[in-house]
């Protein structure tokens, strides 16, 4: 190791553990071993190839030099940020104040750096995506979790509420990320009722300091129920409309393009004017990464202007919202048929699985050729990688995994687990 390194840059191994999982599944199927790979994060087809999006490519070849090439605004092109929001909010006639970012990733880091100093904490649910902790490490803030509601169950609105005021007391502001719907990892949604609820708790904690609900979005385009989507988004614009919270929103062209190399996205403050928010935003771009690439807003913005090409490309996102939802539901029936609780979805792609000893599970499944990502609640089954006619094998595995390692066969969810799993609290790393 080189002495160059600081002190406290020496305790990684360089490897992002989905990413390591991945490739373990990669080299068994390459052997000729039947493998069940459930832990990718993108799109794929039955055959276990890439999902893109045809009119979305078709568009991209029609790209003009001066459409790639150039220097994109260095907060990104204002007309590629108007459409991007309305894309969620068409009645918006701009989108206040935000940038352009590297993605959703970017987008949420960006609000790490401006709306929280150094030693704060982050508020959020669990279970989360993993990277939400290596952003908050990166950007010297603390990770503090609220629990997500387990099936059938209401949220915990006042350990939330007593969460969200400690932290307000302790260091005088707060940011709350709040992945719905279509929650990754756990591919459920916030009943209505309890998002209202929820709602009203930072409207009674507003007085304490300033509030920021950061909203991220990325897998909304495949969702079980659209109107639910719909009624959602309409509850967040009300609540931002409001102006008693500042409402942003982490936006994302990767799922919803299928444009994750892109590396596409924005963070956007819709109902926000402020001029000093602006600028904060477009320094940070310019100390972090400069400016994003000019193609993906390009394309966007020829999207917008192609009727046919939407109605295709809506087409298509109903097709695999419709495939995820059979293989979520081919899921569900197996893991019942094996005396397990089901994996309820409503969107996205992902669901939870809540077991005891997640990480040694996720190993004894390994030996079965099942591959799954562990968290401290469970593990996280990447339905958009795994077809509907692996459900079966899945759920053999799983049951044969915990009876291997002698871990009780409560079904999924079960209360009797409650007590039992890992608590993330205060989280620097993962």
């Amino acid at each position: 190791m080189v002495d160059q390194l600081i002190p406290s840059r020496r305790a990684f191994d360089g490897q992002d553990p989905i990413f390591k999982l991945n490739a373990e599944a990669q080299a068994m199927a390459s052997q000729g071993q039947p493998v069940v790979n459930a832990t990718v994060g993108a799109l794929l087809d039955d055959a276990g190839k890439l999902v893109v999006l045809e009119p979305v490519m078709e568009l991209y070849g029609q790209l003009t030099g001066h459409e790639v090439a150039p220097y994109a605004p260095i907060a990104g092109d204002v007309v590629y940020l108007s459409t991007l929001a309305r894309r969620h909010w068409p009645e918006l006639n701009g989108y206040g104040v935000g940038c352009a970012t590297p993605g959703g990733t970017g987008a949420l880091a960006l609000s790490l750096k401006n709306l929280l100093e150094p030693g704060m904490s982050l508020l959020t649910a669990a279970p989360f995506w993993g990277p939400y902790a290596t952003l908050a490490q990166e950007n010297g803030v603390k990770l503090r979790t609220v629990p997500y509601p387990e099936p059938g169950k209401r949220l915990d609105v006042a350990t939330w509420k007593g969460t969200a005021q400690v932290l307000l007391e302790q260091q005088g502001r707060l940011l709350l990320w709040l992945n719905d719907p279509c929650h990754n990892p756990t591919g459920r949604s916030l009943a209505r009722e309890d998002r209202r609820a929820l709602l009203q708790a930072l409207r009674e904690l507003a007085p304490l300091g300033p509030i920021t609900l950061l909203l991220d979005f990325a897998y909304l385009d495949y969702a079980r129920d659209k109107a639910a989507v719909a009624e959602a988004l309409a509850d967040y614009r009300a609540f931002g409309e409001e102006g008693t919270v500042l409402v942003a929103a982490s936006l994302s062209l990767s799922k919803a393009l299928t444009l994750y190399g892109a590396r596409a996205g924005a963070l956007v403050f819709p109902w926000c004017k402020d001029e000093a928010l602006q600028a904060a935003l477009s320094i940070s771009c310019r100390g972090t990464y400069s400016n994003c690439a000019r193609a993906p807003m390009s394309l966007l913005l020829r999207l917008e202007k192609d009727p046919a090409a939407q109605a295709k490309l809506a087409a298509q996102q109903a097709h695999w919202a419709e495939v995820l939802r059979q293989r979520a539901e081919a899921l569900d029936t197996a893991l019942r048929a094996e005396g397990m609780e089901g994996a309820p979805w409503e969107g996205g792609f992902f669901v939870t699985l809540t077991v005891e000893e997640p990480f040694a599970v996720c190993e004894r499944l390994k030996a079965h050729g099942v591959f799954v990502v562990p968290m401290p609640e469970g593990l996280r089954v990447g339905i958009c990688g795994m077809k509907a006619a692996d459900a079966g094998r899945f759920a053999k595995a799983l049951k044969a995994s915990l009876r291997d390692l002698r871990v009780p066969l409560f079904p999924l969810g079960n209360p009797a687990l409650s007590g039992s799993l890992v608590s993330r609290g205060d989280i620097t790393q993962r």
